[in-house]
């Protein structure tokens, strides 16, 4: 059957087909949607983790148990799970194991650009790259067998735009593989140094036996790697290059090495008319069949997002390539960049001339975080930030967040910092760090904070759901990835069980009240947790009951003096039109913050 498939979905389908049992993650974009379309396969055994270094340790227990597993994150999330998948590289596998991992080239919803290749290959593990909604199934499949055959962890590496753009595929029947029996080994899974000693030749051949493979092209009927000649293998005068020229007459003989999304680019703008070496296994990389391509052609071009992998590979072989020294390391390719690059000319169809508004992204209408970001910029207090939808407060009209590395980081951040200037930073200085993210990895941060007694404020803002990535239920939301009951871990109980004595909960819609425990907790000679508790406003359902908002507000104009004070909260349902606030009905939620802010008693409850 075919069907138009979003990569991540096909890649769940592929994962699936091939007799996937347990899958476990955590959520980040652009990964999130491929373990949402795997639980909908009841027969597989799906959830999300607290974080991904044990969504990690959970698939490679499943894996020894003798079924096929799998485990995704985005890129960032890739540096948490590290620490096991290292050496899961060293142990191998009794049953198939796919690491899926999404990069985000362009960070259109990341805090960096980091290139996935380089942990394949410090780690040694093979990676394979989808370029299109098919390649993403036929490679899932293609993962599981590479697995138990080569006794390894299999890394597939998706991107923003092939993990979010549609293609079409064919599915196929779910084709379930005996489970592998367990057998105690400890020469291969016990990773003491002797033990360890021993596996570290067995990791060398195994990598040497899969460049062997890149180099034969084709592992069970799917294309690892493949060579696609140009159409006239003579006549190239349809495309211009700039590029020096190998001899003096005719137009040097161009060959492009390129993999996942700039496969389709180069293909798109050449067409048949120059020669393509396609990598779809880009770790380990193949050596016979690159020195075999470029042998074929007078120059070769690597064209490949964010670092040079490929190409320094090519330049190691001793082999001259164009690259890096004319396409950017940063953000995406596009068809019309390699154009440009190429020397050849934009149709007036594929232009971008006109300028695009800008439109960032902004806390919803309603927002839980938005009054209590407001009551931190008022009281002008330092912010250590952390990851989340809750990191659109440190923008404008707000500015409300100093700072943001990683998940976690603000109560580590705000410990050191504390520590580095005492008393003079202990009373202005908090950290926020969103329900999901401190289970995430706040929770150690915290129990650093109680160690070593650092007079300390963090505030943990509970919105009943992990926000940014869309929905995804957590361990304090007492409910699974299914959505069904289960169990719920109680923050104010957990942060009193870790040794913070100071537990407060607000309502960050009560401006005033948030405000008081604020000042009384920076004002406090101990360290202290404040719970920002209200339902992210999109939610349909708390707790299994129905999400009930008051009434949209509206604007009183005879009352309004055009102050803009109800502006300074940031909110997109309030504009200003003729000197006047006005509230979008469609958008308010009637959570009431910015009726604090007017003096005047204008805005009102819709009748």
């Amino acid at each position: 059957m075919k069907e138009l498939m979003l990569g991540n979905k096909a890649l769940a389908r592929g994962l699936y087909e091939a007799g996937l049992s347990v899958a476990s993650s955590y959520p980040g974009t652009p990964s999130t949607e491929v373990t949402e379309e795997i639980a909908r396969f009841r027969d597989v055994y799906s959830e999300w983790a607290p974080n991904e270094k044990v969504a990690m340790e959970v698939a490679y227990g499943a894996c020894l148990a003798g079924k096929r597993s799998m485990c995704a994150m985005k890129h960032v999330g890739m540096n948490v799970a590290a620490d096991p998948m290292y050496t899961a590289s060293y142990t191998g596998v009794n049953a198939g194991m796919v690491i899926v991992v999404a990069d985000d080239p362009g960070m259109h919803s990341s805090q960096n650009e980091q290139d996935s290749r380089h942990h394949a290959i410090a780690s040694k593990l093979p990676m394979l790259e989808a370029s299109d909604s098919e390649e993403a199934l036929s490679f899932a499949k293609t993962a599981y067998a590479l697995s138990e055959e080569y006794d390894t962890p299999v890394i597939l590496r998706m991107c923003t735009r092939i993990a979010h753009s549609q293609s079409v595929v064919e599915t196929g029947e779910r084709v379930c593989p005996p489970q592998k029996e367990y057998r105690k080994d400890p020469k291969k899974y016990l990773m003491t140094p002797a033990n360890a000693i021993g596996r570290h030749p067995v990791v060398e051949e195994r990598t040497r036996k899969l460049v062997e493979l890149g180099n034969q092209c084709v592992y069970q009927g799917v294309w690892l790697n493949r060579i696609e000649w140009a159409k006239d293998r003579e006549s190239l005068e349809d495309v211009i290059l700039n590029a020096p020229k190998t001899q003096e007459e005719g137009i040097a003989r161009i060959g492009i090495i390129c993999d996942s999304t700039c496969y389709q680019y180069v293909k798109e703008v050449y067409g048949d008319d120059v020669d393509v070496l396609k990598i779809g296994l880009v770790n380990p990389l193949p050596t016979t069949l690159i020195r075999s391509f470029a042998d074929s052609v007078d120059e070769v071009w690597v064209v490949e997002e964010l670092d040079p992998v490929i190409e320094n590979h090519c330049r190691q072989m001793g082999i001259e390539v164009h690259g890096k020294d004319l396409l950017p390391l940063e953000s995406e390719y596009s068809q019309n960049l390699l154009r440009e690059i190429m020397g050849m000319d934009v149709p007036e169809s594929r232009k971008l001339d006109d300028e695009i508004p800008p439109r960032p992204p902004v806390m919803c209408a309603g927002c839980p975080h938005r009054g209590l970001f407001y009551t931190l910029h008022r009281m002008n207090v330092r912010v250590m930030g952390d990851i989340g939808c809750y990191t659109l407060g440190g923008a404008p009209p707000l500015f409300a967040m100093d700072n943001n590395l990683c998940m976690g980081a603000s109560v580590s951040m705000l410990h050191g910092f504390n520590k580095a200037l005492g008393r003079q930073s202990e009373s202005g200085t908090v950290a926020v760090i969103g329900d999901s993210t401190f289970l995430h990895s706040g929770m150690t941060s915290l129990a650093d904070i109680a160690y070593n007694q650092s007079n300390s404020t963090v505030i943990i803002l509970d919105n009943s759901i992990t926000g940014m990535t869309g929905h995804q239920q957590n361990p304090a939301t007492g409910y699974d990835i299914h959505g069904d009951p289960c169990g719920k871990i109680d923050l104010e109980s957990l942060v009193r069980s870790m040794g913070i004595e100071r537990v407060r909960v607000v309502d960050p819609y009560d401006l005033t009240r948030c405000g008081e425990v604020l000042k009384e907790e920076l004002a406090a000679e101990s360290a202290s947790v404040i719970i920002s508790r209200r339902p992210c406003a999109l939610l349909k359902t708390v707790g299994g009951e129905k999400v009930v908002h008051n009434k949209p507000l509206v604007n009183d104009p005879k009352k309004c003096v055009g102050c803009r004070s109800c502006m300074r909260i940031g909110c997109p349902a309030i504009s200003m039109k003729d000197g006047k606030a006005v509230i979008d009905g469609t958008q308010c939620i009637g959570c009431g913050v910015c009726r604090q802010l007017c003096s005047f008693d204008a805005l009102v409850e819709s009748p």
